[in-house]
């Protein structure tokens, strides 16, 4: 089975330095020297399309544009790429949802990919005007999935659940094909509700150890539901032709996050009632020192933004050898990014890429990728 790999499209701005955001952080809280308009969206979304990524993800939150919206833009700017949509179920009716997906899929086929996120932040709901605490969001979203699955299967659904109630919902038209939902939460509540509806389970970058402990639970719980699961991991990048290039870039980074920056931050993310923001800031206890947490994994994005915390750094290869070693615990799927995300996206498309389609792990979607030197070690690595 060859890889998946997505990028990301930053709609809350972007820059050479890490933008903000993200779970704990008020609206606003994001920004970067290259405003997040169409055009510089495009950009991005070409580029990842050129290089052989399959889709991006677009964001959700107070802090970032709506999904939905840009990426039915974007669609109209791009030719293959697909849109990995993140969006809070609790916002919209599940009828709605459904419709969205189908209108989005016949007027951008096969392009749509659905990234459920339940929202672990209480006080961001409460903006919203959703008042359910964590474990009812997790309920509702169980209910809401429901009920999307049985209206993309064509079915009258009919539901007085204990917070959503439809009757006698049906869609016109069904999406073709179904978008695969993605689903990502590491509380015992979001495990079982990942276990009964998720496609791919998404778990932020932890080191490997971690990584194969939340495959292990989710796996059980699935088989458990009669299912079977895909995994995806989330992480940033910063790969360069040497291992010293690419920690220098990591270093410069770092020195671009004044105390005052990472404490504010941190206290943010502090009031973060998400299990995975917990593991997130647990890696690196808001300290600058011992980042590098596991070989070529840093810590150091976390200091400074929410949700996804952790970079790989080093040479293409060993950012490559990383990959693998993530697939080997059953990863299939790979959603990337890196500062400022047209430059990053080069990096990675040119330098780690073709090394992972000569070790056999990894196909350019539209099967045109140029080969490109390997490094022979790696790739028999791999192959053994």
């Amino acid at each position: 089975m060859s890889l998946t790999f997505h990028w990301f499209l930053p709609t809350y701005g972007d820059s050479r330095h890490v933008v903000g955001g993200g779970h704990g952080l008020p609206a606003g809280a994001a920004g970067g020297q290259r405003p997040a308009d169409l055009g510089y969206l495009t950009q991005i979304g070409r580029a990842a399309e050129q290089l052989g990524f399959e889709g991006a993800l677009t964001p959700t939150g107070a802090w970032c544009e709506d999904a939905w919206l840009t990426t039915a833009m974007l669609a109209r700017e791009t030719e293959r790429l697909k849109f990995l949509v993140a969006f809070r179920p609790g916002f919209v009716s599940p009828t709605l949802a459904a419709q969205m997906a189908a209108t989005f899929q016949r007027h951008a086929p096969g392009r749509l990919l659905l990234n459920v996120v339940t929202g672990g932040e209480s006080h961001e709901q409460r903006a919203y005007g959703d008042f359910l605490d964590k474990d009812a969001r997790y309920a509702r979203t169980g209910e809401f999935l429901s009920i999307v699955r049985d209206l993309w299967r064509g079915e009258s659904v009919t539901l007085d659940g204990e917070h959503l109630r439809v009757e006698d919902a049906r869609l016109a038209r069904v999406p073709d094909p179904v978008p695969p939902v993605y689903f990502g939460g590491s509380s015992p509540a979001a495990g079982e509700v990942a276990a009964r509806y998720s496609d791919v389970y998404l778990t932020w970058g932890e080191p490997p150890a971690q990584v194969a402990e939340k495959i292990k639970w989710i796996r059980e719980l699935a088989a458990k539901e009669g299912r079977t699961v895909r995994f995806g991991i989330r992480l940033h990048v910063i790969a360069r032709d040497t291992a010293d290039q690419a920690w220098a870039e990591a270093r410069r980074l770092l020195d671009g996050f004044s105390e005052e920056a990472i404490r504010a931050v941190q206290t943010g993310l502090a009031r973060s009632e998400s299990e995975g923001q917990r593991r997130m800031l647990a890696l690196h206890g808001g300290s600058t020192d011992g980042l590098e947490i596991s070989p070529n994994l840093w810590a150091g994005i976390g200091l400074v933004r929410g949700g996804a915390g952790t970079a790989l750094v080093g040479s293409h290869t060993e950012v490559a050898e990383r990959i693998a070693e993530y697939h080997q615990l059953g990863i299939d799927e790979f959603i990337m990014s890196g500062h400022p995300h047209v430059e990053e996206a080069y990096w990675f498309g040119e330098g780690v890429l073709p090394l992972l389609s000569e070790a056999g792990l990894w196909t350019h979607p539209a099967a045109t990728a140029a080969s490109a030197p390997v490094s022979v070690p790696f790739a028999a690595e791999v192959r053994r």
